[in-house]
């Protein structure tokens, strides 16, 4: 079956989608994206995803291509013409097409938006088999981690950091030692008194939708955590360490640089969230 994309409100095979060489996503990466995880024929989280984009839309004074609801409409349409009920489905916003210049286009021109789609495996089942391992390294991104960016050279390197140390993530410190986030997940920890913690939400990391949920279903059932500041001599000590995300879930680590968490298995705290959000996605 061949792959179909839309581009600008335009279907057509994945091998012939394309931009011009002067959008503005190309040449500055002036443009944010949007992965939404989508289950069974469901987009999970789609609220929160599409409230996200909405935002880092309005962070970097580009408006939006199409409504929001109209927007949800076409990310069905794309799934449907690819006959994914399992995978992702990946938005691009740019600036669009324009003279290179560094200034915004005046006036303004039509904004770029690419939408495709790709099937991906079922939610892991059991969670030994899905905790993974990580790789601590400095944060060298820009200083508006909270927009949804499509500059992500500091991620890829972080992640390709990973890949060759053979862990699935690498988790970032800022200069003053504090853990940030992951290069595509935020980080959660059960420190050594037990305390359930995550980064608080600032300039310096992306408001995750699956951290948002994980939030709800942790208010829903009563069960305290906070946000705030944790440094990376926490993170080592901690009695658990798991991550968030569209496409992590809920993740255990289970090794850190090389050294073990915990007693190497995925802790009961993450064991209990990975089992909510299983079921919140139904």
């Amino acid at each position: 079956m061949t792959a179909i994309a839309s581009v600008n409100g335009r279907y057509c095979p994945l091998r012939e989608a394309a931009v011009n060489i002067e959008d503005r996503g190309f040449q500055f990466g002036d443009g944010i994206y949007e992965v939404l995880y989508v289950h069974r024929g469901a987009l999970v989280d789609a609220d929160l995803h599409l409230a996200r984009l909405a935002r880092s839309l309005a962070e970097i004074e580009l408006a939006a291509p199409m409504s929001m609801a109209s927007l949800d409409v076409v990310l069905r349409e794309v799934l449907r013409r690819n006959r994914v009920r399992t995978g992702l489905v990946y938005v691009q916003v740019t600036r669009g097409v324009a003279r290179r210049d560094h200034a915004f286009p005046v006036p303004a021109v039509r904004p770029t938006l690419v939408i495709t789609a790709r099937r991906r495996p079922e939610p892991p089942a059991d969670i030994a088999a899905w905790a993974g391992t990580a790789i601590t390294r400095p944060d060298e991104r820009w200083a508006r981690c909270d927009i949804k960016s499509t500059n992500l050279l500091p991620n890829v390197l972080a992640r390709q950091a990973g890949q060759c140390a053979g862990a699935y993530e690498a988790i970032l410190f800022d200069a003053a030692g504090n853990v940030t986030e992951g290069a595509a997940s935020s980080v959660w920890i059960v420190t050594a008194d037990g305390t359930l913690v995550t980064r608080a939400l600032d300039q310096h990391i992306l408001p995750g939708c699956t951290r948002a949920a994980v939030m709800e279903e942790l208010a829903s059932r009563q069960i305290a955590f906070a946000e705030g500041t944790f440094s990376c001599a926490a993170l080592r000590a901690a009695r658990e360490i798991f991550l968030t995300g569209a496409t992590s879930f809920v993740k255990p680590i289970v090794k850190l640089d090389g050294e073990t968490v915990g007693d190497g298995r995925p802790g009961p705290v993450a064991t209990a969230l990975f089992g909510y959000y299983m079921q919140r996605m139904g």
